[in-house]
């Protein structure tokens, strides 16, 4: 049973009763928002006509030296909201004619989050539902969304422990986001599209390739075509910046170069993958962190 007075929403297991003190995460009781919008960055068969419903979530269980949302994920800038709050943004978002209801950063956040689902389901509330996060779950809590969640959209960042517990303080990363993301396939079943493109239920797995690390990122993209083959869609992505606190860590603190990405991509070809996104040269910038203004977040 998911339980927020003696947390064990992710891999932390912190324990912590977050009705009196906050846990590894950061986040307490209320659920923080940092900005409510409808984002046109996501992945072409998220966002339609209008954009996805974005509602970035504050606060992360994990520690990436190069969060480009550190600013809501490790420095915690949001504003809380109730449950009933929470229930009305995302009828908001489809009122809006947002393509999908895209929870960013949600997992210390799931009870909240089904509890106020349920509220905005009685209210005809009817958007897919994403679920969008670092992939560092447990399958404890992938398995409590089941019949909440439509499309589950995680990362898929480290294969050794090295990275893990270098980059984001998690060398148990990839034991745990690969059971999570097993757990997702079981859930929802191979991705579905409609007519006009949009993903309609499935799992999309995003990596991003980061510098001096394009072997590890073969590797990982070798495990998901030896386990999911064309069941899952997979987004391969160039848009590494060195921020936050990359410049502390040598290896990553600088761009991608043109031949890294692209012998990811030459090798995900090799292999036969096809359902894959790739990105242009021109994703690596700044301009596309969001703004975190609060917009939406309260009434």
């Amino acid at each position: 049973m998911l339980d927020i007075t003696n947390c064990n929403l992710c891999p932390r297991r912190c324990g912590a009763n977050r009705t009196q003190r906050a846990g590894f995460c950061g986040a307490g009781e209320k659920v923080c928002i940092a900005l409510v919008s409808l984002h046109q960055w996501e992945e072409p068969c998220l966002v339609g006509e209008r954009g996805a419903g974005t509602v970035f979530f504050s606060y992360c269980n994990l520690r990436c030296v190069y969060c480009q949302n550190h600013e809501i994920s490790h420095g915690g800038k949001g504003q809380e909201v109730s449950v009933e709050r929470l229930a009305e943004i995302f009828l908001e978002q489809q009122a809006r004619e947002a393509a999908t209801l895209d929870l960013v950063t949600p997992t210390h956040y799931v009870p909240q989050i089904i509890a106020a689902l349920d509220m905005a389901k009685e209210r005809g509330f009817h958007l897919p539902v994403v679920y969008n996060s670092s992939g560092y779950e447990t399958v404890e809590t992938i398995e409590a969304l089941r019949g909440y969640v439509d499309i589950f959209l995680p990362d898929l960042k480290y294969m050794s422990a090295e990275s893990g517990g270098e980059y984001s303080a998690a060398a148990d990363y990839f034991s745990n986001a690969s059971a999570a993301i097993k757990k997702m396939v079981e859930i929802t079943g191979p991705v579905q599209f409609a007519d006009n493109g949009q993903m309609t239920r499935g799992v999309l797995v995003r990596h991003m390739v980061l510098p001096g690390h394009r072997h590890e990122s073969m590797e990982l993209m070798k495990w998901l075509w030896e386990n999911f083959g064309r069941t899952i869609q997979v987004s391969l992505m160039n848009q590494y910046t060195p921020l936050y606190k990359a410049s502390e860590h040598k290896k990553i603190n600088r761009r991608l170069t043109t031949f890294e990405y692209e012998s990811v991509v030459d090798y995900v070809l090799d292999l036969g993958m096809e359902n894959v996104y790739v990105q242009e040269r021109r994703s690596a910038s700044e301009e596309y962190v969001p703004d975190f203004n609060g917009d939406g977040v309260l009434q």
